[in-house]
């Protein structure tokens, strides 16, 4: 196992930091507390894939531009609105926490290319943000594997069971958030309101 997490765990954990990804580097992180994976490595490939990620977002939200977003409706309008507004109003603050904050952060790297804020300046911002997100979850997944080793010694037939559990627990919250993210389209598509173009 260890031989196969080390070939391939930062490949996956690249992918889908590139993505999204706070669950999956926690596992990566216990992971490494456990020796299989270097915290170092771990903790810079997940700001690599995260800031790749945000980045083509980016670019994606300055090269369709304004005015096809606002073209019609879509289910992440609502969403996009809001993050205009964060962005006028705390600028640099915003960039540099959105990845903390669950219902924001899916939409705010597109959102950014909507905004005039210019490439450069998004792109250092970006960078320093996704290394503090990726260190600061990495020290808690590798704090929390230490917590556990030092709670229950070196015992390694309990490693799998923490290991499943992690995973059961990414597991889930990837399925809470697909649940609501497709209650709000429905409910979207039910009861839509007209965009609004943010001043």
């Amino acid at each position: 196992m260890e031989e196969l997490l080390r070939q391939y765990g930062y490949l996956l954990l690249f992918g889908w930091t590139f993505i999204e990804g706070e669950t999956v580097l926690l596992v990566a992180a216990y992971l490494a507390s456990r020796g299989y994976l270097d915290i170092w490595m771990t903790m810079a490939v997940a700001a690599i894939g995260t800031f790749l990620g945000d980045q083509l977002y980016f670019w994606l939200g300055r090269r369709l531009g304004r005015d096809w977003f606002w073209q019609k409706e879509r289910k992440w309008t609502k969403s996009v609105t809001r993050v205009l507004e964060l962005i006028h109003r705390w600028d640099a603050w915003f960039i540099l926490s959105y990845r903390f904050f669950y219902g924001v952060r899916n939409v705010s790297s597109f959102a950014f290319g909507l905004s005039k804020l210019s490439f450069m300046r998004f792109m250092v911002l970006n960078f320093i943000a996704a290394f503090i997100w990726a260190a600061s979850f990495s020290v808690a997944g590798y704090f929390f594997g230490k917590a556990v080793e030092k709670f229950l010694g070196q015992a390694q037939e309990y490693e799998m069971a923490v290991l499943g559990g992690l995973a059961g627990l990414a597991l889930a919250i990837g399925l809470i958030r697909w649940i609501k993210s497709r209650r709000a389209s429905a409910t979207g598509h039910q009861t839509p309101d007209a965009p609004q173009k943010p001043m």
